[in-house]
């Protein structure tokens, strides 16, 4: 027990949300102003695995705890943090129980309660509903109400770390009323709720443009009558990174722009105009190239990137997958894409230190052109005429596909060279951002679809216990034509001695064996080659130096305490 007691007590770190000091009055400070590059396709972050809705959405709809800027749980719709120590969390650990905050209203002016909360976890389970958070309930048994300000969330088995449903920015709870129509295969047809979502939040959508620009409108029912100081935000999306930086660092038209990935030294030159800056942490964004383990031939059809294509014919290989990744000097990606943003990694699960493993460095984080090639050679794949490897008629021949994003075609091209060395192929693809990372079912580029080889992107997971998103690689969040294509586990990587080592994670309470299973976890995605990490990405945006209240969160959403947030004079 001692050991569960520092492991909540090391989440829990505040208790109390401590905000700024409160405004003078509601919506005194006019519009803020934000740009994403990378536009917004849905406010409704169960049909999307995408950063930008989950943080468009954490304007409107919240959980009922998230993280604060240095990881530690703050209450949001509740009392307080259940603990064993507080009776919140139960001493089998097998339930944890939740006190609504009185007064907590949604922006209809009506109830919040706790059948909002029940039908959130219901939506998210529902058969056919395609839910891209369904990791963060993995576990979780019932969930119920003793009254209307009281939710009891039972386990299947104990939950050692139980702060994952309704916790954090990709796991908010949604409306009842409003989408108790919206449930399973209805889901992404309810396009009046994705679009505009009712919310307990500090703004209201007004209006949505998908892939264009948000209207939101500050919320007359928000608990704190004095916030929040905006009156309206719109929030612009789409063009490309470097033109969002320079409207906030050169020309002062926007207020806050997200995910500043570009050249740090063009970035440099944009601070020095003097009218905005960038603020930077590190959280758990990792960088990295998906390996499909499906066949993803466009012959295929329908079956394309589905179990029912079988395996890749080559990247099935665990001879060519490590010689991918040995081929990639990670150093070079760094200092031309990231500079001070960015480090070298092996690992998957990069943060916080305790469950950072080093395992993998030894043979992963130096280039290694000479063992690469052996690899291959000893593999039987021989190289042509062309340069390119081959066996038994299967070219080693990737479409590598990513967001449109100059840092990202950058490395594209470097990885290209560098993979042309132990003869690899590869030919290069990138979609719109807004496209790519949108989750629509129908559209054959987005990063679920994978309807290529090879995919890069960056992902990272609320809070700093990484037990949920390890759970995204298990065998039965594989996307595909039964979920939506909204499974978590991109690389359609199964294995179940990981299933069952993840199980164990979930049952174990212990920090020092928690921190083991973890990184052995992260070992074996890295090993196994579920993917190539890359770089661990420092989270960069920038805001006007008018902007006050911002507090930079790499392990939550970004506008977690937009709320907070003024305009100076």
């Amino acid at each position: 027990m001692k050991n569960l007691k520092l492991l909540l007590a090391g989440t829990v770190a505040a208790l109390t949300f401590a905000g700024a000091a409160a405004h003078a009055e509601r919506g005194t400070d006019g519009d803020l102003k934000i740009l994403f590059w990378q536009a917004v396709s849905t406010m409704n972050p169960y049909l999307s695995g995408g950063t930008k809705e989950v943080y468009a959405s954490s304007m409107v709809i919240e959980p009922l705890a998230r993280y604060d800027e240095k990881g530690g749980l703050v209450p949001m719709l509740v009392t307080e943090i259940p603990t064993v120590e507080n009776g919140g969390v139960a001493k089998d650990l097998l339930s944890m129980t939740w006190k609504i905050k009185p007064g907590v209203k949604w922006s209809d002016g009506t109830p919040f309660t706790a059948d909002d909360v029940i039908f959130t976890w219901k939506y998210c389970i529902a058969p056919d509903g395609g839910c891209a958070q369904a990791a963060q309930y993995e576990g979780v048994k019932s969930v119920e109400a003793p009254d209307p300000q009281t939710i009891k969330i039972t386990f299947t088995e104990p939950k050692p770390y139980p702060y994952s449903a309704f916790v954090g920015a990709q796991s908010p709870v949604i409306q009842k009323k409003q989408f108790e129509n919206c449930v399973g295969a209805k889901a992404p047809g309810c396009t009046s709720a994705n679009f505009g979502p009712i919310g307990t939040g500090p703004f209201v959508v007004k209006e949505f443009k998908p892939n264009d620009v948000i209207t939101l409108t500050a919320n007359t029912n928000y608990r704190d009558a004095a916030k929040p100081a905006f009156a309206t935000v719109t929030l612009k999306g789409g063009g490309d990174a470097a033109s969002a930086a320079r409207a906030v660092l050169e020309t002062g038209e926007y207020d806050y722009a997200w995910n500043m990935q570009v050249e740090p030294e063009i970035l440099a030159k944009m601070v020095a105009a003097g009218k905005g800056k960038l603020e930077t942490a590190f959280g758990t964004q990792v960088e990295r190239i998906n390996l499909n383990h499906y066949n993803a031939d466009p012959s295929l059809g329908a079956k394309r990137s589905t179990k029912d294509a079988g395996p890749h014919p080559s990247l099935s290989d665990p001879a060519v997958r490590r010689a991918l990744s040995l081929a990639i000097d990670r150093d070079i990606i760094v200092e031309a894409g990231y500079g001070a943003a960015g480090k070298a990694t092996c690992n998957i699960v990069p943060a916080p230190a305790a469950v950072a493993s080093t395992k993998n460095d030894s043979w992963c984080l130096k280039q290694d052109l000479a063992a690469a090639n052996k690899l291959l050679d000893d593999a039987g794949w021989k190289k042509g005429p062309d340069g390119i490897r081959a066996k038994n008629g299967v070219k080693l021949s990737y479409l590598y596909s990513t967001s449109t994003n100059s840092v990202r075609q950058a490395t594209q091209e470097l990885v290209k060279d560098m993979w042309s060395q132990i003869g690899v192929g590869a030919e290069l693809r990138n979609a719109s951002a807004s496209v790519f990372f949108g989750g629509d079912p129908a559209s054959p580029d987005t990063f679920q679809k994978f309807y290529a080889d090879v995919e890069m992107y960056t992902n990272n997971f609320d809070g700093t216990d990484p037990e949920k998103y390890l759970a995204e690689w298990l065998c039965d969040k594989v996307p595909g034509p039964a979920n939506g294509w909204q499974g978590q586990n991109i690389p359609r990587y199964c294995n179940p001695a990981y299933d069952k080592l993840l199980g164990e994670l979930s049952k174990t309470a212990e920090l020092d064996k928690r921190a083991t299973l973890a990184k052995q976890l992260n070992d074996m995605l890295t090993e196994e080659g579920a993917h190539i990490p890359l770089v661990h990405r420092g989270s960069v945006s920038s805001h006007s130096l008018k902007l006050a209240g911002v507090k930079m969160n790499a392990w939550d959403s970004e506008l977690w305490n937009v709320a907070d947030w003024s305009r100076t004079k």
